[in-house]
C-alpha cells in the first residue's frame, strides 16, 4: 500500500484538496471502495458526524484512515479507540508505515509513546478519562470509535458513553456492524457538538452470506464441509472443555493431504511444544486440526493463525471469542449450538453476538461466498437418527426411547436459527455508571464546578429518570465518602480563586485505573512488612498478587482440589455426610497472609476512599510456585490445568511485571531480586511472547 504523505496537498486547509489526495491514495493501492465507504468519507469531510453501520469486513477501516488524514494535514488530534490493548497495539504499528512512526501515538494502561502526535491510537477508558479531566479544552478534534456496540457492555460500556456527553469540540465516527436503531445516538451527537449526524448504513456484505441448518452429526456435517470446499471452517464453542472435546472427536476424520500434512509437519519442527498441553496440541494440528481460545499459551494460538493464513489447518476448534482481535481466515462458521451462559443465566444467542460471529464467515478477494451453519441440538439429530435406523428396520418409532437434552440445555430449533438472521441487533442499552474514578477526575478540574459537571454528566447521561436518580444518590455518597477521607475538602466561598468548589489532594494520572489505585496500596503496605522476616520475599509476593485479578480457571481447580482432599479426609475419619457438607462448604482457596492484606488494605481505604471499590483479592499461584520451587509443567499437572495453561501465564507474567515496575528498588532485597529473576525465567522459558510485547512497548515509551 502507498504512503499518505501530506505534502502532496498543496493546499491542507482545503477540505477538497485534502480529499483529492486521499482518493488519488485509493488508486495508487488499488483500492475502489465501495458505495458505502465512498458516502462515509464524504460526509466525513463536509464536517458532519458519521455513524457507519456496516457488516464485519465492508471496510470501515478505510473510511477511519480518511478521517486520520485530514487531521495529520490540518494539524488535528485524531483519537482512534479500541476495546483492547492488542488492537490499539496493532493498529498504532499498522499507521506507524502508512503515515510515519512521528505521525502516531499510542495510550495503553502498559504504555504511553507520542502522545502529542496528531493520530492517537488508545483503549476507550483513556479518551474516557481524557474526557472526564479536560472535557471541552481536551485537544481532542476527531473521534473513531471502533465496535461501537461495547457501549452496551455492563462492565465497560461508560467508557463508550462519556466522550458523547463530553467533547463538543470534537466531530465523531461511530463504528460497528452490529448497532440496531440509531436514532438516538444520531441526534445526541448532533445536540453534543452542533454538526449534522450522517447515517451511513448498508446490509451489502462484500462476500455475501449462505445459510443453513444442520441435522447431520456434527463430525459428518464437517468432513461434508471439508469435501464440499467450504473450508477453512471454525466451529463456535462456548466453553473451552467442548473445543478440545471436539478436536479430540475430529481426530478420527482425515481433512488433509500429504502434502498438506507434510506442509504442516515442516512448520511445526520450528514450534516450541514445551507445556503439558504441547503434546496433545501437536497432535491435533498433525491432523489440520486447531484449538483457539483465551485458555492456551498464547504461542499455541500464534500458531494456529499461522497455519490457518497458510491454509493448511482446515479446522478450527473455537470459543465465540473470535470476533475482536483475531486473526484467523474462516470461510464457513458453524454454531455447535444457538445458547451460551451470559453469567447470570443460560439463554438464547442475543441477535448482536449472533451477526457478530457470522460475520467472519468469508474473506475479502479470497472467496465469493461465505458460509454459516446452525447444528440442530445433539438429542435431536441421535433421535432422528434412530427413527431413520429403526424406520429402516420397519419398526415404529413411537416405542422408542428418545435421549433427553443435557442439563442445562435450552432448546432452539431451525425458527430459532431464522429469527437470528432475520432480527435487527438488539437496541444499544445505556451502562452509564459512577465510580470513585469518575468523580475525582470531574472534580479535580480548575476551569470549571466540578460538581456542577458532575451534576450534568449525570442529567445527560442516557439512562432512565429512576436510574439517574439512583446515579445522584451514589455520587453524594462516594463524595461524602471522599470528604470525610480527607482526599478532598470543600473550599469555602471566601477563598476560592476559581470556579472550583473543591480541593483535591491527590495527582490523577492521565491514565488512572482502580489498578493503580490497588499499585498504591500496594507501595503503602510493603514498608509495613518486616524485611528480616525470613518470609519477606513471599509475604511480599502475596501483596502483590492481591491487586491481580483472580485467574478464575486456576482458583476454581484450587478449590476443587482443596475440597477433594478434605473429602478424602473426613470420609476416612467417618465424618457424617452432613457435617461433611458443611466443612466442605467453609472451603477456601489458599491465601497466605490474608489478615494483613485485609488490614492494612482497610486501613488504606479510610484514607483513600475511592480505592474501596477496586477491593484486593488474596490469593497464592505464584508464591506457592515459588515456595515449593515448581515449574510451569509441575503446577498444571498438580492442577490439571492442561487447557487453561494461557490463563496461568498471563497471571505469571502479570505477577512479574508488577514485581519489575511497580515494586520500589529499595524494597527488593537479594532474595526478592532472586524471586524476580525466577518467575522471569519461567514465563519466558513457557511462552516468552506476553513478556517481549511488553517490554518492546516499555523501550519504546522511554525511547521517546
Amino acid at each position: 500500500m502507498a504512503a499518505l504523505d501530506p505534502d502532496r496537498v498543496a493546499d491542507r486547509d482545503s477540505n477538497d484538496e485534502v480529499l483529492g489526495a486521499f482518493l488519488d491514495f485509493m488508486i495508487e493501492s488499488g483500492i475502489e471502495p465501495y458505495d458505502h465507504q465512498e458516502e462515509a468519507i464524504l460526509e466525513l469531510y463536509a464536517g458532519k458526524n458519521v455513524i457507519l453501520n456496516t457488516p464485519t469486513g465492508s471496510g470501515k477501516s478505510l473510511v477511519a484512515l480518511a478521517q486520520q488524514f485530514r487531521a495529520v494535514c490540518q494539524g488535528r488530534r485524531s483519537y482512534y479507540t479500541v476495546p483492547i490493548k492488542a488492537l490499539a497495539n496493532e493498529k498504532f504499528l499498522s499507521l506507524c508505515k502508512t503515515f510515519g512512526a512521528e505521525k502516531v501515538g499510542m495510550i495503553t494502561g502498559d504504555a504511553t509513546v507520542n502522545p502529542n502526535a496528531p493520530v492517537i491510537c488508545c483503549t476507550a477508558e483513556i479518551l474516557s478519562n481524557l474526557a472526564l479531566r479536560e472535557g471541552a479544552l481536551a485537544a481532542v478534534d476527531d473521534v473513531i470509535m471502533d465496535e461501537f456496540h461495547y457501549y452496551s457492555d455492563r462492565e465497560r460500556g461508560v467508557a463508550w458513553q462519556v466522550p458523547l456527553l463530553t467533547l463538543p469540540q470534537a466531530q465523531f465516527l461511530l463504528m460497528s456492524a452490529t448497532l440496531g436503531e440509531t436514532i438516538f445516538f444520531e441526534r445526541g451527537l448532533t445536540e453534543l457538538n452542533g454538526l449534522p449526524t450522517a447515517l451511513v448504513k448498508s446490509e451489502e456484505r462484500p462476500v455475501p452470506l449462505e445459510f443453513d441448518y444442520s441435522t447431520t452429526v456434527l463430525e459428518e456435517k464437517v468432513e461434508e464441509l471439508a469435501e464440499g470446499g467450504k473450508a477453512p471452517i471454525y466451529l463456535v464453542h462456548f466453553t473451552q472443555r467442548s473445543c478440545a472435546e471436539t478436536a479430540q472427536r475430529l481426530t478420527s476424520r482425515n481433512f488433509c493431504t500429504k502434502d498438506e500434512k507434510a506442509q504442516i509437519a515442516e512448520v511445526l519442527e520450528d514450534a516450541d511444544f514445551r507445556s503439558p498441553y504441547g503434546k496433545e496440541m501437536k497432535r491435533l494440528l498433525r491432523h489440520g486440526l486447531g484449538i483457539h481460545h483465551a485458555g492456551l499459551l498464547p504461542k499455541y494460538r500464534v500458531l494456529v493463525e499461522k497455519l490457518a493464513q497458510r491454509g493448511l489447518l482446515k479446522v478450527i476448534c473455537g470459543t465465540d471469542t473470535l470476533g475482536v482481535g483475531v486473526n484467523v481466515p474462516i470461510r464457513t462458521v458453524v454454531f455447535t449450538q444457538l445458547f451460551k451462559y451470559g453469567g447470570e443465566s443460560t439463554k438464547i444467542l442475543a441477535v448482536r453476538d449472533f451477526r457478530q460471529i457470522c460475520g467472519r464467515a468469508g474473506r475479502r478477494g479470497f472467496d465469493d461466498v461465505g458460509y454459516v451453519v446452525a447444528q440442530a441440538p445433539e438429542h435431536v439429530i441421535e433421535n432422528l437418527r434412530a427413527e431413520e435406523k429403526a424406520a429402516a428396520k420397519g419398526k415404529k418409532s413411537k416405542a422408542m426411547k428418545k435421549k433427553p437434552p443435557e442439563k442445562g440445555f435450552v432448546n432452539w430449533d431451525e425458527k430459532t436459527y431464522l429469527k437470528l438472521q432475520s432480527a435487527p441487533p438488539e437496541k444499544l442499552v445505556s451502562s452509564f455508571r459512577v465510580s470513585h474514578g469518575m468523580l475525582l477526575e470531574v472534580l479535580g478540574r480548575r476551569d470549571l464546578d466540578g460538581c456542577a459537571e458532575m451534576r450534568r454528566l449525570i442529567n445527560e447521561c442516557h439512562e432512565t429518570p429512576s436510574k439517574k436518580r439512583d446515579h445522584r444518590r451514589r455520587a453524594f455518597a462516594l463524595f461524602k465518602g471522599l470528604v470525610q477521607g480527607g482526599v478532598l475538602t470543600i473550599v469555602p466561598k471566601e477563598e476560592r480563586e476559581g470556579p472550583w468548589k473543591v480541593e483535591l489532594h491527590i495527582d490523577m494520572q492521565e491514565d488512572f485505573s482502580m489498578h493503580q489505585a490497588l499499585g498504591l496500596w500496594l507501595l503503602d503496605a510493603i514498608p509495613q512488612l518486616e524485611v528480616e522476616d525470613a518470609e519477606y520475599p513471599v509475604n511480599l509476593l502475596s501483596l502483590v498478587e492481591a491487586i491481580l485479578e483472580d485467574p478464575t480457571a486456576v482458583v476454581r481447580k484450587q478449590l476443587d482440589k482443596a475440597k477433594g482432599e478434605l473429602l478424602a479426609e473426613l470420609k476416612a475419619d467417618g465424618v457424617e455426610y452432613d457435617e461433611r457438607m458443611e466443612l466442605l462448604e467453609q472451603v477456601e482457596i489458599p491465601k497466605p497472609g490474608k489478615e494483613f492484606i485485609y488490614a492494612t488494605y482497610n486501613e488504606f481505604v479510610i484514607e483513600h476512599p475511592w480505592a474501596r471499590e477496586a477491593g484486593v483479592r488474596p490469593k497464592s499461584i505464584a508464591r506457592e510456585m515459588v515456595e515449593r520451587h515448581e515449574s510451569f509443567e509441575d503446577y498444571v499437572k498438580r492442577y490439571g490445568l492442561e487447557r487453561s495453561e494461557g490463563v496461568l501465564l498471563r497471571h505469571l507474567s502479570e505477577v512479574w511485571k508488577v514485581l519489575a515496575q511497580t515494586v520500589p528498588p529499595a524494597a527488593k532485597t537479594p532474595e526478592v531480586e532472586e524471586m524476580e529473576t525466577f518467575l522471569e525465567k519461567l514465563v519466558r522459558g513457557v511462552d516468552s511472547s506476553l513478556l517481549d510485547e511488553w517490554q518492546k512497548l516499555r523501550e519504546l515509551e522511554a525511547s521517546q
